[in-house]
């Protein structure tokens, strides 16, 4: 099986993760909608079978207009992966209600409109997956992240209960769950450590690496194998799980 005829949705998928991922979909034939804020960044990676489209996840009417047109121009969504999302520490007493609606609103709220419009479409059809972009601070909490953490804590549980929801049909819903990735997210984060802690980038970037267990940074491409094989034949019975992907046992 390929995935020939399939149109993908990967948000926040210009760089990173989504675009290793996006990249890997359409590598096995499907057509591909990446999606992300600036049409500039989309517009340099799109082609080969990638087509970018801006659309704001944390603006109900701008998602729900853009994925019906990306429906109209590319037929139903069959592979839904809601990626799109901020990752950044801030301590609870120095968070704002700013901060912390905009984390909610792009990494919770944006996921579950994501989901929400592309399953209006996948529903008519025979096959579906959805495949949430998580964190390991989903599932144990990330020291000075806490607003981080919650967000993803709240979309693995929002993953999982789809998954009952839908037990029986043909639609998977999973999550993946990634260590410390070798990202431009990654990237900016080792500037605001080493800035915070006056410590050297290098100092900082060490403190990402040790944190997987295997003592180096995650390849994006590590993780759209992952998201592949939740999209190839005999994954039918993985749903409602969560992939941890971290160089060892967490």
């Amino acid at each position: 099986m390929t995935l020939a005829g399939k149109h993908a949705l990967v948000t926040g998928g210009g760089t990173g993760i989504g675009l290793a991922v996006a990249r890997a979909l359409a590598e096995e034939g499907a057509v591909v909608t990446i999606t992300g804020r600036r049409q500039e960044v989309l517009d340099e990676v799109a082609g080969d079978g990638l087509t970018g489209m801006a659309m704001d996840v944390r603006d109900e009417a701008d998602v729900v207009a853009k994925i019906a047109a990306a429906v109209e121009a590319r037929g139903p969504i069959q592979i839904c992966v809601p990626n799109a999302g901020i990752a950044e520490g801030r301590a609870v007493h120095k968070t704002s209600m700013e901060f912390w609606n905009n984390m909610v609103a792009t990494n919770l709220t944006g996921a579950f409109l994501t989901i929400r419009e592309s399953l209006t479409s996948m529903r008519q059809t025979d096959w579906g997956r959805v495949i949430s972009m998580a964190s390991l601070a989903g599932l144990r909490g990330l020291k000075g992240a806490a607003c981080y953490s919650a967000t993803k804590h709240g979309l693995i549980g929002l993953t999982r209960s789809l998954s009952e929801d839908y037990l029986g049909t043909p639609f998977t819903f999973n999550a993946i769950c990634p260590g410390y990735v070798e990202t431009p997210i990654v990237d900016r984060n080792i500037v605001a450590i080493a800035e915070r802690a006056a410590i050297s980038h290098e100092e900082a970037k060490q403190i990402m690496v040790s944190s997987n267990r295997h003592n180096r940074l995650i390849r994006p491409e590590e993780v759209s194998a992952a998201a592949l094989w939740l999209v190839r034949p005999g994954s039918e019975s993985i749903n409602g799980q969560v992939i941890e992907i971290a160089g060892g046992q967490v």
